[in-house]
């Protein structure tokens, strides 16, 4: 009877132990190819997202992140990615983002590299929508959520303001994601205690190393990349980088893409996505409010990991659709305002390199679609970030970090009165 059941059950409990003693050993996997540098940097995989290994390998090799959302997936041939393939960029872009990734991800994504970014630049494009007033929905941060990313910061993040708000932040979105001792452990830090010797030995131990190996095992084996559109956009583009010749270009695109429709908007979205329910859209987003929200503080923590790792960062504020603002009733005034809160909120803590294109949202074929940049949109982007990506190295740089803005009243703010603001 026991050598029936252990020729049923005796391989899969072999081939079981075999896996868990490859997670747990000390012996460490290769680093990720060039190749696969190459193909993860414009993937935006959920895998890359929530890995470290590739993003590590990325930075100390010569790519700079950019980190976003939904946008960075509009790759037209004037996208940043193709635009430093086609033109030999010395430096390349790595996606960081995807739809539904915000402040929060970004933050546990970004201090999860640990020392690979200190010193070096990075480049953010600030959706306003992120900016609702319940701020990032959990299950889009459950989708993202990385219990390796979370592990680093577990073990690393010295108890501070910022510290014990993220980690009440974690809790509150995951409720039914992390448990255990991972859980316990972020219930310290949120209390501002230290982690206890159990919670120390079994992260560093057991819960990370074998995360770090899955990581390294897994994460390259499941990258989507996006050849065919880089090749696509490299047929697009012209030999020569020339400013006119490039806007030539985008406004043939962009114009072909759009036409037969009110808007400016890319002929396939229109038709799948707006024209079924074009006439209840109608003044639908007049009460869409971007200036009150937790999405501000959480924002506060990525601003946090750069002063620590003295990075120098473009941030870039993009545009609505301007005709399709119109259309649905979303202010532009509010739009404005959003952008004089989170600029004041930059600026007023050091980090003054902001390309604020808000007002741009009525150029043609600026938009692909109703918030999403497109063909001359790209190119703006283009013409601030080639120059910010030359170099690596974030020369000199000097932050003032304000914990106010971790605070619900700044969070609660009208953009129109952050003058009033008390830090």
């Amino acid at each position: 009877m026991f050598k029936k059941l252990w020729l049923i059950f005796g391989p899969v409990l072999i081939a079981g132990a075999c896996l868990g003693a490859l997670l747990l050993s000390p012996f460490r996997f290769s680093h990720p190819s060039a190749k696969t540098l190459s193909t993860a940097a414009t993937s935006m995989s959920a895998n890359v997202i929530k890995g470290e290994a590739i993003k590590d390998a990325a930075f100390n090799a010569d790519y700079i992140p950019i980190i976003g959302s939904s946008e960075l997936s509009r790759m037209d041939p004037l996208h940043p990615s193709v635009m430093a393939e086609k033109y030999n960029w010395k430096n390349k872009p790595f996606l960081i983002g995807a739809p539904g990734t915000q402040s929060l991800t970004h933050f546990l994504s970004l201090q999860a590299t640990g020392q690979h970014l200190t010193g070096k630049k990075a480049v953010v494009i600030i959706s306003p929508q992120w900016f609702v007033p319940r701020g990032v929905k959990s299950e889009m941060f459950d989708f993202f959520y990385s219990p390796l990313q979370t592990s680093y910061f577990l073990v690393r993040a010295k108890d501070s303001a910022a510290t014990r708000y993220a980690a009440k932040r974690i809790l509150d979105l995951t409720s039914d994601t992390t448990s255990g001792v991972m859980r316990d452990a972020l219930k310290n830090k949120a209390l501002g205690l230290p982690l206890t010797t159990v919670q120390k030995v079994y992260i560093n131990n057991i819960k990370r190393p074998g995360l770090q190996h899955q990581d390294q095992l897994f994460s390259q084996l499941f990258i989507h990349g996006r050849e065919k559109e880089l090749t696509r956009g490299l047929k697009a583009l012209p030999d020569e980088q020339d400013l006119q010749t490039l806007d030539q270009v985008a406004t043939t695109l962009g114009r072909k893409a759009t036409a037969g429709n009110p808007f400016g908007i890319q002929k396939k979205f229109y038709e799948q996505r707006i024209l079924p329910n074009q006439a209840k859209l109608k003044g639908e987003q007049s009460n869409f409010n971007y200036e009150s929200s937790p999405e501000f503080s959480d924002f506060q923590l990525m601003l946090d990991f750069f002063a620590q790792h003295k990075m120098a960062v473009q941030f870039i504020i993009p545009p609505v659709n301007a005709r399709w603002a119109s259309y649905t009733g979303l202010s532009q005034d509010m739009l404005n305002n959003f952008s004089t809160k989170i600029s004041y909120q930059l600026k007023s803590q050091g980090f003054n390199n902001i390309v604020d294109m808000t007002k741009d949202g009525n150029e043609d074929y600026f938009m692909q679609d109703t918030i999403h940049l497109g063909w001359r949109g790209w190119l703006k982007v283009d013409q601030h970030v080639q120059p910010f990506m030359a170099t690596k190295k974030a020369g000199k740089v000097s932050y003032k970090l304000s914990d106010d803005y971790l605070d619900r009243s700044w969070q609660d703010v009208a953009g129109d009165q952050v003058q009033d603001f008390e830090e």
